[in-house]
């Protein structure tokens, strides 16, 4: 897998429920985009504030609406290895193309250390079968070595896909696939592609943003993985100002009240103890959003 493959925001209806009709106009606001595959049930799409339950209707809503219209990315994070399988068991059954799940951790202090944490990436490639992209991110507290990443990929082949995003993203990708020596596939970012050029100079094929304006970023990565720096470069600089405000200002907020500007949802709610955007906040986005009117903005009038 290489491109863009955002993460898909969950809405929420009046109620507090999930809008399960808006969440479909997502996917299809997101596909619209072009997208090359689509992430559910991560971070940014509230995962920590989902039942059980609710987390199965998505992932059921979800995989049969996309209909393998592009793949599907579930996320399966959990500190139990038992729970992790189950919920890996469910995403291969559903139809997820990959699977993505952090390092075991739970609160401030309580970690796995490398030995346990091969086998419970072990457990859950046996168990499940799709490729597993490992998620290394600042969120767990987890202190991921290019040493363990590298043994984890040769120890666990399915586990050969990486989402990096952490200070020094970029030096840590190149360090990766050089010790890595064809261990290593798919190499991505995220956070927004904040660090996107500089992560694709290190040779990063591919980043995980959010739903906000995946339209705009994947020229980006077109042209710089067909040898076109130049042209990326320059794209990248335009759209920089908005990823920034949406990374520095607005977290997984943005994403959704660009969406009920476009008229893709009703609602841009977050479930508390998330507090909603500031107005002031919001018009600062919009305002940077207009300037260069991805999809979203306009996918509903």
């Amino acid at each position: 897998m290489s491109g863009v493959f955002p993460i898909a925001p969950t809405p929420f209806a009046e109620s507090g429920d999930i809008d399960l009709d808006g969440q479909r106009r997502v996917l299809d606001c997101m596909i619209d985009q072009r997208v090359d595959g689509i992430c559910i049930l991560a971070n940014y799409s509230e995962q920590f504030l989902l039942s059980d339950a609710e987390r199965e209707t998505l992932l059921e809503l979800c995989l049969r609406h996309v209909a393998g219209r592009v793949p599907v990315i579930v996320t399966c994070s959990h500190f139990s290895t038992r729970i992790a399988v189950e919920r890996a068991r469910k995403a291969k059954a559903a139809g997820a193309s990959m699977l993505m799940l952090m390092p075991p951790y739970h609160g401030a202090t309580l970690r796995a250390d490398e030995g346990s944490m091969v086998r419970h990436f072990a457990r859950i490639a046996a168990a499940a079968g799709p490729p597993i992209r490992l998620q290394d991110a600042p969120l767990s507290g987890v202190a991921l070595s290019v040493t363990f990443l590298v043994r984890l990929a040769r120890e666990v082949p399915l586990v050969r896909y990486f989402k990096i995003e952490v200070p020094g993203t970029a030096a840590k990708l190149r360090t990766l696939i050089e010790a890595g020596a064809g261990a290593i596939e798919g190499p991505f970012d995220g956070e927004e592609s904040i660090t996107l050029m500089a992560d694709l100079d290190a040779g990063a094929t591919g980043t995980m943003p959010s739903a906000l304006m995946p339209d705009l970023i994947r020229p980006v990565v077109i042209d710089y993985l067909g040898g076109r720096r130049k042209e990326a470069s320059e794209a990248y600089a335009r759209i920089l100002p908005l990823i920034n405000y949406e990374n520095r200002q607005c977290g997984l907020r943005a994403a959704k009240a660009v969406m009920v500007a476009g008229g893709v949802i009703k609602r841009d709610a977050v479930r508390h103890p998330l507090e909603p955007m500031h107005p002031a906040t919001r018009s600062g986005l919009l305002e940077l959003a207009a300037e260069l009117d991805p999809l979203a903005l306009h996918w509903g009038k």
